[in-house]
């Protein structure tokens, strides 16, 4: 078994938000809206919360029979804002009138749209380690892992469109899948450290807004560096291999 932690950073692709506030006649989309991560790992990271900056964990198993292959939750709190001061074309009805027009989405207009506590990728992993290089006793290893997955999003639901905020939190509000790809160095058997790029494509559907709901989707491109920890379960680990030579 293994057990990890993290930092991320993102980029995201253009995505148009969905709108749909029947009460008060609305419904129009946010035209290829911009967005960016926020990262915070890169200021002030010893003088904060562990959980504050953008981060990850993991928790793995590989099985002893199956060359490598395992099991994995995975879970990255990413975090997700439609960049303030860009022009966002605005389409459809907006009480009860049609609008096709561009706006300025800031705050001082009344626009802001935040993932901020996390547009929370959760996926379950299937794994597969690669060993590229190990010593005869295993104190150094160099390993490539790649991973695929699928899970629920779980973000942190903060807005505002046309003046009207909404009541922010955590909601159940779509679902995710990844593709992703590490090179981890494992140090003396029972520690490593993992590098890895991740794709990944997510659809938020139902999340809360003023008077109604928005959908969207989007794909990310995220960079993690980890730390973890490794518990072997069983006598035939590799990681013992030599050891049980010698013994023999």
């Amino acid at each position: 078994m293994y057990i990890s932690w993290g930092y991320n950073t993102e980029w995201y692709t253009n995505s148009t938000v969905h709108v749909k506030q029947d009460a008060i006649g609305s419904n129009y989309n946010l035209l290829h809206a911009k967005a960016n991560d926020h990262r915070g790992w890169d200021k002030n990271l010893l003088h904060q919360q562990l959980s504050i900056p953008q981060y990850n964990w993991r928790i793995g198993y590989y099985f002893n029979d199956s060359k490598d292959l395992g099991v994995e939750l995975n879970f990255d709190h990413t975090k997700y804002i439609i960049t303030e001061d860009q022009n966002i074309r605005v389409k459809g009805t907006l009480n009860f009138a049609h609008i096709d027009s561009t706006i300025l989405f800031n705050q001082a207009n009344g626009f802001f749209y935040y993932l901020n506590n996390g547009a929370n990728f959760l996926l379950f992993n299937l794994v597969k380690r690669q060993p590229l290089y190990h010593t005869n006793d295993n104190y150094l290893g160099i390993d490539l892992v790649c991973k695929a997955g699928i899970g629920p999003v779980v973000p942190h639901v903060q807005n505002s469109f046309f003046g009207h905020p909404n009541q922010q939190h955590f909601q159940l509000g779509g679902w995710n899948a990844g593709l992703e790809t590490a090179l981890r160095v494992t140090i003396l058997r029972y520690g490593f450290l993992e590098f890895s790029q991740k794709v990944d494509y997510a659809r938020y559907s139902g999340l809360k807004i003023y008077n109604g709901t928005a959908r969207q989707s989007f794909g990310t491109y995220e960079l993690i560096l980890s730390a973890g920890a490794i518990w072997p379960t069983h006598s035939n680990n590799p990681m013992f291999h030599n050891k049980v030579k010698k013994e023999e």
